[in-house]
């Protein structure tokens, strides 16, 4: 595994953000406010989904993963982890494979719902057993993005604005984020070793439930156990803030990247990397996903920010998204009507409640 290294010289104390894993209705509650104080302001509520009007509901919630995807021109395709989008139904194995090949893609691969969030759903799958598994656990008729494993084990958010008109854009933040890995002792299961765990040990709950009928497993000694796949801090992978590698190279990169999708201005691309080093010199990395107006700049889960700094973080990004949108629609973008975004958001909570869970 990378081992990632500390981009604060200070001492850390806690094991876990003070409320990183508060109620969601508890944390949000500020921002649903200032989102609402911006919408009277600007006379609509849903003025962010023209901020990329070529995205469904500009990527706040129900969006195809592949919509974004999809439209990258050769310069950003070049950076695009190789996908392919698939449909549940019957004999999905052998029409998964023909997908695969028609597209020179090969195990291991990496198998997320097209519309999702959270890292809900999303599998790692390294043999065609475990790819038959994994697409008969979803229900029929789900659309679901197989993408090539990208063999880097660093993952990064790197959150990009662009104001309509601008010539460049900027990285806005940067997460580093590192999967929890125990180490077994040739004595202790999976389940002593996650509650003796400084970070875990607070959170079995995010674990336990996928490692059922694994937790009485006693790892060898010295043999390491990833706990989550998925890169989602809800998920229980650990966040940090990555900004000090923001540089000059890695800017120009990712702007070259982003200007090649065509009107997307606010949104994150969560990226899998070689080395801190390359990834600051805007090299060895690949794109995972494209996330819109409904990603959050998600080094506010870093364990030693505070709650103020997170939430002015919070409040300096949806402000930008509703300046984007209401340029946009000076420019004739359209935002959509809150009952389509009610529409996208009850379909993608649906779909979501019916996905197996991740790794």
């Amino acid at each position: 595994m990378t081992v990632l290294v500390a981009t604060r010289p200070t001492v850390r104390e806690r094991s876990i953000s003070s409320f990183e894993f508060w109620p969601g209705w508890i944390f949000y509650t500020p921002v649903v406010l200032f989102w609402i104080l911006l919408g009277l302001r600007h006379r609509s509520l849903t003025l962010p989904t023209a901020a990329n009007p070529r995205v469904e509901t500009g990527g706040l919630c129900g969006e195809r993963k592949s919509t974004v995807l999809d439209q990258a021109g050769p310069e950003a395709a070049a950076w695009i982890a190789p996908y392919v989008v698939f449909r549940t139904g019957s004999d999905d194995l052998a029409r998964a494979r023909s997908a695969l090949d028609g597209k020179s893609l090969r195990l291991p691969l990496v198998v997320k719902p097209d519309i999702g969030c959270n890292g809900t759903g999303v599998r790692l799958v390294e043999t065609n057993e475990a790819l038959a598994e994994s697409l008969a656990a979803f229900p029929r008729d789900t659309a679901l993005v197989l993408q090539e494993l990208v063999p880097f084990d660093g993952e990064a958010g790197i959150f990009y604005i662009r104001p309509p008109g601008a010539l460049t854009g900027h990285i806005s933040s940067l997460t580093l984020k590192q999967a929890p890995i125990l180490l077994g002792d040739g004595q202790s299961s999976i389940r002593e070793l996650i509650m003796a765990d400084e970070r875990s040990g607070q959170i079995p709950e995010i674990y336990m439930p996928r490692l059922n009928g694994r937790l009485d497993d006693v790892l060898a000694a010295g043999e390491r156990f990833r706990l989550v796949f998925a890169g989602n801090h809800c998920k229980g992978s650990i966040f940090s803030d990555g900004s000090r590698d923001i540089t000059r190279a890695l800017t120009t990169r990712v702007d070259a990247i982003m200007r090649d999708i065509p009107d997307f201005h606010f949104g994150r691309l969560d990226v899998r990397f070689e080395s801190q080093a390359a990834l600051r010199a805007g090299e060895g990395f690949r794109i995972i996903e494209v996330n819109g107006v409904g990603s959050e700049a998600t080094h506010i889960w870093d364990r030693a920010t505070r709650l103020r700094t997170a939430y002015l973080d919070q409040f300096r990004h949806y402000n930008m998204a509703f300046e984007i949108g209401a340029e946009m629609r000076r420019r004739g973008a359209k935002p959509s009507s809150i009952r389509e975004l009610f529409s996208y958001w009850r379909l993608q909570r649906r779909l979501m409640s019916s996905y197996p869970l991740n790794d």
